[in-house]
């Protein structure tokens, strides 16, 4: 199953696509939709979004898609903007015929740590090790997006195992 992690901004989202299993997870390509300008007004930046995603996807050729959750925001208006870019990402993927799966900031953390709470470099250090990639200087917004798609493969092979052990019945 090659999975789509998508870590959402407004003003840069992160992605990356991974396939294999949970045991040897595999990077495949990633990166990150970057706007214009941080100054260029909202409905400019989410155009430029979606329009960056539409023409990603038939490269990717992604079976599921993964979402990180908003946590917070640093203001009101910055998780604002944050929800609508998430709204683009959201009906992009729906609209390319995408399984889209959503998870919390936590979740992503939990399932590649084993910590909730760990750190930016935490999870950036597990990401790199679980996909044999060097995330030293990585992206935040790239290493969080493998991370999304690193805690859904994880949730799948999960489903997986308990369907197979259920159907077995």
């Amino acid at each position: 199953m090659r999975i789509l992690g998508v870590d959402p901004g407004s003003i840069a989202t992160g992605w990356g696509l991974i396939e294999g299993s949970v045991s040897r997870p595999v990077l495949v390509d990633c990166g990150v939709l970057k706007a214009s300008r941080a100054g260029d007004p909202l409905a400019t930046r989410l155009a430029r979004l979606g329009s960056d995603l539409e023409a990603l996807l038939p490269r990717l050729h992604p079976d599921v898609a993964a979402v990180e959750t908003p946590f917070h925001g640093a203001s009101a208006r910055s998780a604002l903007a944050l929800a609508h870019a998430r709204g683009v990402i959201l009906a992009v993927l729906a609209g390319a015929g995408l399984e889209v799966a959503e998870y919390s900031p936590a979740a992503v953390k939990k399932a590649v740590t084993g910590n909730g709470r760990a750190g930016k470099e935490q999870v950036a250090s597990m990401v790199g090790r679980l996909l044999a990639a060097d995330m030293r200087r990585p992206s935040r917004d790239l290493s969080d997006a493998l991370a999304v798609a690193l805690c859904h493969q994880a949730g799948a092979g999960f489903h997986t195992a308990v369907g197979e052990r259920t159907s077995d019945r």
